[in-house]
């Protein structure tokens, strides 16, 4: 009985503990599915598509995937979380190279996501200025997650546009 009582216990912390987090958990969990399949579009594009830009003054593959990373150090940053001291804000733009922006993308991934579940439900309605508009913690969440879902889609149609397949729809 005392081991039943010790497990009820621990499973009533467990799930106390993850409702607690519920919104953080749920914005991580679909922002992981939405880096996933980022990052599978820019495996998928060749070298030399990286350059390609469907208009002038439009941002190129290469561009747009290095804006995503750029802004994932941005947001995390006006929440509190300032980027690894080996990563130069002001040269994310200037990285060239599939591998090499592969690589950018990749590590701004990993470091928003290690962030999220630190934001305390506390501080869900801290406002915070993030310079293109004021809002709460749980806005910068979804504006995470709600940016790279919309360079998801327009790498989507860069790469229909250059005959690229995603690959999760093969």
């Amino acid at each position: 009985m005392k081991k039943l009582a010790i497990l009820f216990m621990l499973l009533t912390t467990v799930i106390t503990c993850a409702q607690d987090n519920l919104a953080q958990a749920t914005i991580k969990g679909v922002l992981t599915g939405n880096q996933g399949q980022v990052v599978q579009l820019a495996e998928a594009f060749s070298e030399d598509q990286y350059d390609w830009r469907p208009s002038e003054g439009v941002n190129s593959v290469g561009e747009a995937l290095l804006h995503v990373a750029g802004a994932n150090y941005y947001l995390a940053m006006k929440m509190g979380f300032p980027p690894p001291e080996d990563v130069d804000m002001m040269a994310i733009g200037k990285i060239t190279g599939k591998d090499n922006i592969i690589a950018a993308l990749k590590k701004s991934n990993e470091f928003v996501l290690s962030k999220i579940m630190m934001v305390e439900n506390d501080d869900l309605s801290t406002e915070v200025d993030f310079g293109f508009a004021k809002m709460n913690k749980m806005g910068g969440l979804l504006a995470m997650m709600e940016h790279n879902g919309e360079h998801k889609g327009q790498l989507i149609a860069y790469a229909r546009s250059n005959g690229v397949v995603p690959p999760w729809s093969k």
